[in-house]
């Protein structure tokens, strides 16, 4: 049996692939797959868009019918077990001829759900889990909230000053974060499969919520602009409405924000969500416990002003405050990006 550094190194390779089809594959998860014979790399593969090969097939497509024989392959999700459009790769393993079989997430799909391995047994195959496994995890987070909490992943993204605030004079445009900071929202962008705004943000700012970046894969699906607003729009006046992409623009009236969720990933097979609103559409998530992960940008700048970057109830004490997993910074010229997981777990004790 390979070590575990090994393991490691191929597994971080298979993730590589996984990371090429974040945004793509929705509602299926975005996974990668390497094929190893004799040390060496033979086949990659990755999860293709909807009706397209899971990794295993898209790896194992690239070589001769006999060339994965006696191969191991590394993948960050357990091989489906049952027929779906392209077949069960569990199938295509043993087909194949490959000898051995290293995963890293067992699948969260209560169809598929530990149901390989014993396939795989029964076939002489042997198997191996649990490498890399939350960073296997992770890549996957939006098909795991859908598949455990029938809602999609959250992630809020805002712009703020130092003291919190989004305003900015009328004569000064919109943005308080820097050209910079707004191709990495454009990336984010590119992550997600639909972008929640609200009617306010609408009237207010008459965004295209478009993906605007070279560096987005061809592949990628302008994602759904999803509109939430009590009063209804006067739908003429704004761009998500009349412009080319305005076949992928949703509205919603008067309907529950965890509704709003279980019917993006219900009806429009949503895994992951981009909250990019004004502040009291932001506060209304958080009170509901609706937000999974914060991008945040600060500009470095003190505006003042009655706008608050997140408003709503907010928390009774700081017992009940919210915080972040493993946060990374990054500075973006002169913007601060905070980027990280929202936790109410593992509150510990505030040093004061």
């Amino acid at each position: 049996m390979m070590n575990i550094s090994e393991n490691n190194y191929w597994m971080r390779l298979a993730l590589e692939e996984a990371q090429r089809s974040t945004g793509l594959t929705s509602p299926n998860p975005a996974v990668g797959a390497v094929i190893v014979k004799d040390e060496i790399v033979i086949a990659r593969g990755r999860t293709r868009q909807v009706g397209g090969n899971h990794a295993e097939r898209d790896a194992l497509s690239t070589l001769e019918p006999d060339g994965a024989k006696g191969a191991t392959i590394y993948v960050t999700l357990e091989p489906c077990s049952t027929q779906g459009r392209s077949g069960a790769c569990t199938d295509a393993i043993i087909e194949a001829g490959i000898s051995r079989v290293v995963y890293g997430l067992k699948d969260p799909n209560p169809f598929h759900a530990g149901r390989a391995d014993g396939i795989l047994n029964a076939a002489g195959i042997e198997v191996e889990r649990g490498i890399c496994e939350e960073e296997c995890r992770h890549q996957i987070r939006g098909f795991i909230s859908v598949q455990t909490r029938g809602r999609p992943w959250v992630i809020a993204k805002t712009a703020m000053s130092l003291d919190g605030k989004i305003s900015r004079p009328n004569e000064e445009g919109q943005w308080l974060s820097n050209e910079l900071s707004r191709e990495r929202v454009h990336l984010l962008r590119g992550e997600v499969d639909a972008i929640v705004t609200s009617g306010e943000t609408v009237r207010r700012d008459n965004p295209s919520l478009t993906i605007r970046s070279p560096q987005i894969s061809e592949e990628k699906e302008q994602p759904l602009r999803v509109v939430l607003t009590k009063c209804g729009l006067d739908q003429s006046q704004w761009k998500l409405f009349n412009d080319e992409y305005k076949n992928r623009t949703r509205v919603f009236e008067n309907i529950k924000l965890r509704e709003v969720l279980s019917q993006l990933s219900e009806n429009e097979g949503v895994n992951t969500v981009m909250l990019e609103c004004g502040g009291s559409l932001m506060g209304a998530f958080l009170d509901s416990n609706l937000i999974d992960e914060f991008m945040i940008f600060y500009a470095p700048m003190v505006t003042g002003g009655l706008h608050c970057a997140t408003g709503g109830e907010g928390i009774s004490g700081l017992e009940d405050r919210w915080g972040l997993e493993n946060p990374s910074v990054e500075q973006i010229g002169n913007d601060l990006c905070l980027r990280g997981l929202v936790s109410t777990e593992s509150r510990k004790k505030l040093e004061r």
